[in-house]
């Protein structure tokens, strides 16, 4: 039976691989060889990777993929997406070749505004808690002086504070409900340092405060942290033409197939067993672009997902009508991104995607990411209500099976002839490659 190790993160690189392997693989050395294979040839580069997080003993690859012809307000990207997901960047890819002579993609920011609070416990007069946050409102924005000046120098910093009264939801339970302007970071250390510094102030400052009794002054702290639910940090996206001009390669009409679109949309809308994964699919596309350029996905996903669920149920990201022969398409949603500091300025392939996109301000990669998520749900409703999603998907995974069977060059390049006409299921895919095998 292994046993607890003491001191794993003081090991060095090699020991940690050592034990690792030795306890918990059955080839030791096999497993070894694997993790080394995936280090950076360069040590400069491979130490940048080790330190990005702890513990590290080697690096995980994603592909690195680009797609290209997303015309958004009039400027022509070519994006820059990070995803494991066979058929994500080809659908990208399709979706903006479609729009490309439709005018493109428009865009706006609706809002920048991003959210921390300092949550704290209170025994006594509310009365006396608001005259208490009325006197102290001021102290808490100098306090802070140190941290905001250099924000405040290129336009951002607080917002406001405003105390809230929870103890509806919970007994005693209030906060300190923070707005911030972040501009081009995406201000995680800037707003818990703020909060952090307004929760000291807030504690200290009760003890002198003249009409709190001896309880009130007991203001308990629990935690001061921003959140990753952004509702005023808001970006909208959009494609439109005539009806008439929605050709789709079938035999439906535009008429038909612009309908069936609204549908599909309106039935994401009133079902959550359908608006989750119809909103997975936006987030195939936000979070590969997110990934990329270096961002904290997880919680973009959150955020999101919460703008979900905002009205008491989970419904669909994006909309869609037909109004007097026009098709609209479009999502709205929060999303606070950086494009200075943490990985944006260190990694060398974000570095190497911020440079592609044309060095954006954050304003732009939220409009940039916003515009893959739309272009990627577009897309995948298009592939439902048409030819269905598994034709497309299945042949864009035909090679991960072929891989998987260890088909060689030839193979795989008969194969793929074989399959532009045939349903590429993993069974018949695995009974083509046999056939093939067994005709040689």
């Amino acid at each position: 039976m292994t046993k607890p190790i003491e001191g794993f993160s003081k090991l060095t690189k090699n020991q940690k691989i050592d034990w690792l392997t030795t306890h918990y693989t059955a080839n030791p050395e096999a497993a070894k060889i694997l993790l080394k294979r995936y280090w950076n040839v360069n040590e400069d580069v491979q130490k940048l990777h080790d330190e990005f997080i702890e513990n590290t003993i080697t690096n995980y690859y994603l592909p690195f993929g680009i797609a290209p012809n997303f015309l958004i307000n009039d400027k022509l990207y070519a994006i820059p997406m990070a995803i494991e997901e066979s058929s994500v960047v080809a659908a990208a890819s399709k979706a903006a070749k479609f729009w490309l002579d439709k005018g493109g993609f428009k865009t706006e920011v609706l809002g920048t505004e991003k959210i921390g609070q300092v949550h704290f416990m209170y025994h006594g007069s509310k009365e006396h808690l608001m005259s208490f946050f009325e006197q102290v409102h001021s102290k808490l924005l100098s306090d802070a002086s140190s941290i905001t000046k250099n924000m405040e120098k290129r336009g951002g910093g607080i917002n406001n504070i405003k105390l809230r009264d929870k103890t509806d939801a919970l007994d005693n339970y209030y906060q300190l409900h923070c707005t911030f302007e972040t501009l081009d970071a995406m201000g995680a250390n800037f707003i818990n340092s703020c909060l952090e510094q307004f929760a000291k102030t807030f504690k200290a400052e009760a003890q002198s405060f003249s009409i709190f009794t001896e309880e009130e002054k007991t203001i308990e702290i629990v935690m001061s942290i921003l959140s990753n639910y952004v509702p005023n940090c808001l970006v909208r996206a959009e494609v439109s033409c005539p009806v008439t001009e929605l050709k789709n390669g079938n035999t439906e009409t535009s008429q038909q197939f612009a309908e069936k679109m609204v549908q599909a949309v309106n039935i994401a809308q009133v079902e959550p067993h359908r608006a989750v994964t119809h909103n997975k699919g936006i987030m195939n596309g936000i979070d590969a672009v997110v990934l990329a350029t270096g961002n904290d996905f997880r919680a973009i996903e959150a955020g999101i997902h919460a703008y979900a669920a905002k009205d008491g149920q989970y419904t669909s990201l994006t909309h869609a009508t037909i109004e007097n022969g026009i098709f609209r398409f479009w999502i709205e949603l929060p999303m606070a991104l950086g494009t200075i500091g943490g990985l944006t300025s260190l990694h060398p392939l974000v570095k190497l995607a911020m440079e592609l996109l044309g060095k954006p301000s954050a304003k732009e990669l939220m409009q940039i990411v916003a515009v893959a998520g739309l272009a990627q749900n577009f897309a995948a409703v298009r592939s439902l209500v048409t030819t269905g999603i598994q034709e497309g998907h299945m042949k864009m995974h035909l090679l991960n099976i072929l891989n998987q069977l260890g088909a060689t060059d030839e193979e795989k390049k008969i194969l793929t002839h074989h399959f532009k006409k045939h349903p590429a299921t993993h069974n018949a895919v695995v009974e083509a490659f046999e056939k093939l095998r067994n005709t040689k």
